[in-house]
């Protein structure tokens, strides 16, 4: 039996995402690469326990030269490219910083696994973002493989092009390559400047003060409430773009949990577990969330988290993931929420 590992490349492996996805292949057996940023401070807090057991390097998908150097010393026989400037908000405010990431980063990627690496199987890390939740394409039962695209926000917007730039070079180069088309996934790892850890981090510390008889420090303040999201646990995610790697055709796949909910249930879902009474009283810009006894005020709404195109619609359907793939989210978001919750506590 041969003691040659399979070697894993991971571009963006400080991550939430790359760190869940570093973990599952070390436990599988593998050599773990992983590309990060040069930075003066430290950025790899998600990584850090398992920091002796990776070997990274310096780089940036934007910088082609470092990507060629890195797949021709490497040679991976897999590599996943989850490298991204991923937040849709910022992407309005950076768009051409985010196109550089999030479309010519891939392009970068693919190519130089043509020229240095053309037997690597490369998952791209796509995004619900793509169908735009418009109306005229709105599924019933949820997006899938087939559903149309319409991208309302920069990042969607390069991501389409990494999208089809990944499609285009499997056709024409014969390259195994697939798009993971994920819906919202998050953890106790997600960005706190992404909605659910903003939920989860304010409510916390709110709830705190309530219960030491102290007016809580601050609001927490939204934008959209009823912006509908299909969000799973990311520690399952990466499962699913690995079993895309082990099949005998490159192919594209949704993955999601084949629930959506509105910004305005997180809360709720939050407030309920942290045992707090509250109610909702208000409509739109006005509209806020008050505990019940005291009427403090919990929640708020700041038009300044509004994007300038919504997407207030997000479903998926991840039924050929589980026909093919075996795969499926088992965490649906309110049992997300307290995994999420019971981490800020238990810091």
């Amino acid at each position: 039996m041969s003691d040659i590992k399979s070697k894993a490349l991971i571009f963006g492996i400080t991550g939430q995402s790359g760190s869940y996805l570093a973990e599952f292949l070390l436990e599988k057996g593998y050599e773990v690469h992983g590309v990060k940023r040069r930075s003066s401070s430290f950025n790899t807090s998600r990584i850090d326990h398992i920091f002796n057991k990776l070997k990274l390097h310096y780089g940036d998908v934007t910088d082609a030269l470092s990507v060629d150097n890195i797949i021709q010393n490497i040679k991976p026989d897999e590599i996943y490219n989850l490298s991204a400037q991923s937040h849709v908000k910022i992407s309005f405010e950076m768009p051409s910083y985010t196109g550089q990431v999030d479309a010519i980063g891939t392009l970068n990627v693919i190519e130089s696994s043509r020229k240095h690496r053309p037997d690597a199987r490369i998952y791209q890390a796509s995004t619900s973002e793509l169908f735009g939740g418009m109306e005229y394409n709105r599924p019933i039962t949820g997006y899938t493989e087939e559903s149309p695209f319409h991208p309302r926000s920069p990042y969607s917007v390069a991501k389409l092009y990494g999208f089809w730039i990944c499609r285009n070079y499997k056709e024409s180069y014969n390259q195994f390559i697939c798009n993971g088309i994920l819906f919202n996934h998050s953890s106790t790892r997600r960005g706190e400047n992404f909605v659910e850890k903003k939920i989860v981090d304010a409510l916390v510390r709110i709830v705190k003060d309530i219960r030491n008889d102290n007016k809580p420090n601050e609001i927490l303040t939204l934008g959209n409430l009823y912006s509908k999201r299909d969000i799973g646990y990311a520690k399952e995610y990466v499962e699913g773009m690995w079993l895309m790697l082990q099949q005998d055709k490159p192919d594209d796949y949704v993955l999601a949990t084949n629930e959506t909910y509105t910004i305005k249930d997180m809360v709720n879902y939050s407030l309920d577990y942290l045992n707090i009474e509250y109610y909702w009283k208000g409509e739109g810009l006005e509209e806020k969330c008050y505990q019940q006894d005291t009427d403090i005020v919990l929640v708020s709404i700041d038009e300044k988290y509004f994007r300038p195109a919504e997407v207030d619609f997000l479903l998926g359907d991840a039924t050929k993931a589980k026909n093919i793939l075996g795969w499926e989210a088992k965490t649906k978001l309110p049992d997300l929420l307290k995994i999420m919750i019971d981490d800020v506590l238990k810091k």
